[in-house]
């Protein structure tokens, strides 16, 4: 039974008013951007292209069932982060309802699904980079463009750019979240503005035929095509990652989640239309800047450069706020004792778990620049569907448990809304090839190596 021990969700709500040694500089409005920080990058400017291959113009119901699958989602975790606004998550809310073992796992899953996520957009951010250096007749030396075998032909060692942003990112972290909600709101305002303009113009380009088939893979090409695209829409569970340095969580998390997803949505939904209206969908087939090519087919190349400086900034944030959200998580499972403490200790000046930034930053820094990040999307969307399935069932189990705690907001038809979050996230994660499974279950069984090995025995709970 002890690997079932539960935390109380009363000494996690008396921590919460009056243990943070985090400061809360977060409102409404930065935990939003903080959220479309996250969301808009990678999956709008590179894995629409790859979404379009196997769905056609089908894209668009791939992205509208991968948004109810992280809308459903994102109203269990609006439920929890109002009820328990402490650092953790996903990995928090299991440990108060399901038990350690299974708060373990998904806090274990959490961190595969951060440090790839943050090393991939990296990679992808060095792509973009280095095409705007060449656009001003810049060239990087091989050796430093891109991880050893990355590129065929090419004798490519280390990929410089990808390792440099990174560290750029986690020292922004490490030096105070105020600093860095600073730069991600401008740069969000910036990335918003370009996608919206892309909207505003590529519409008058819209040729119908391209349109038609509108599905010519028929529902199964638009299922795996959620697979795919489910990528674009994570982050916005990382806002829930910053529970303890909101300044009124209760009110303000559930916001955050809610309005930073249905504003991605509806964009998404926008420009995968457009997008497969300008371009037929066969074009996209090895293309990674599907944005641009669509403006180049409509003859609009004077705005190609505008939207490779938006991918650049949006690739920014999605390493800035998955970076974070990886720190936030390793911060509650220590102070937990399932990791060491170096992981929990907050710098006084700057009010930031330094250490643990400075070590997870750097991990990722070096992950992007040595190793060849192509088939990373599906391993991380399988990671992130578990988590979104279990919080899911954490909210009816809780709800039937505790019915009487204080929920500042209640998600709607339970068991119903919940029960919709988890059979649309499995369903997309039986999408996902059989190689992703067996990554992701040797990384489990890594994970429970760890904690019968160190974690168990150092559990506060154990110890208590």
């Amino acid at each position: 039974m002890s690997l079932m021990r539960k935390k109380s969700v009363q000494d996690m709500l008396v921590f919460a008013r009056t243990s943070t040694a985090l400061r809360r500089e977060l409102s409404a409005f930065d935990l939003t951007m903080l959220g479309i920080g996250a969301i808009i990058g990678t999956g709008i400017f590179v894995l629409t292209g790859t979404g379009a291959t196997v769905a056609g113009p089908g894209l668009v119901l791939s992205f509208i069932i991968g948004a109810l699958a992280c809308g459903f989602a994102a109203l269990c975790y609006a439920e929890f982060a109002s009820m328990l606004p402490v650092s953790g998550s996903t990995y928090t809310y299991a440990y108060a309802t399901l038990g350690e073992l299974i708060a373990w796992m998904i806090g274990w899953d959490l961190m595969l699904e951060y440090l790839l996520a943050s090393s991939a957009v990296s990679v992808g951010w060095s792509g973009y980079f280095q095409s705007l250096l060449a656009g001003f007749g810049i060239h990087l030396p091989d050796m430093l463009t891109a991880a050893a075998g990355a590129v065929p032909g090419k004798s490519t060692l280390f990929n410089l750019p990808a390792f440099a942003i990174a560290m750029v990112i986690t020292a922004l972290l490490a030096f105070g979240i105020k600093e860095s909600k600073r730069v991600n709101n401008i740069v969000v305002l910036i990335k918003v503005a370009v996608v919206l303009l892309f909207i505003a113009i590529g519409v008058w380009h819209v040729e119908p035929v391209n349109w038609n088939p509108a599905l010519p893979y028929g529902f199964s090409g638009v299922f795996h095509g959620a697979a795919i695209v489910f990528f674009s829409f994570l982050g916005f569970d990382a806002v829930t990652c910053a529970a303890e340095e909101v300044k009124d969580p209760a009110k303000d998390i559930p916001k955050g989640v809610i309005w930073s997803l249905a504003i991605c949505s509806l964009l998404y939904v926008i420009v995968a239309a457009i997008m497969t209206g300008i371009v037929p969908y066969a074009q996209f087939a090895g293309i990674d800047h599907p944005v641009s090519l669509a403006l180049q087919v409509a003859k609009l190349n004077w705005f190609a450069g505008f939207v490779d400086l938006g991918a650049i900034l949006g690739m920014m944030t999605v390493i800035l706020v998955m970076t974070y959200g990886q720190t936030r998580i390793l911060l509650a499972m220590s102070r937990d004792g399932l990791l060491p403490k170096i992981f929990s200790e907050i710098n006084p000046r700057y009010g930031t778990p330094y250490k643990a930034t400075w070590l997870i930053g750097t991990i990722i820094a070096l992950i992007a620049g040595f190793v060849p990040l192509h088939t990373l999307a599906e391993l991380v969307n399988i990671g992130t569907l578990a988590a979104f399935s279990l919080i899911a069932v954490a909210v009816i189990v809780l709800r039937q448990r505790e019915p009487d705690l204080p929920r500042k907001f209640v998600c709607p038809a339970v068991p119903y809304v919940p029960a919709l979050a988890v059979i649309f996230c499995v369903f997309l994660m039986t999408q996902l090839s059989a190689m992703t499974w067996l990554c992701f279950a040797i990384w489990l069984a890594l994970g429970l190596m760890v904690y019968f090995g160190y974690s168990r025995h150092h559990s506060l709970l154990h110890k208590a």
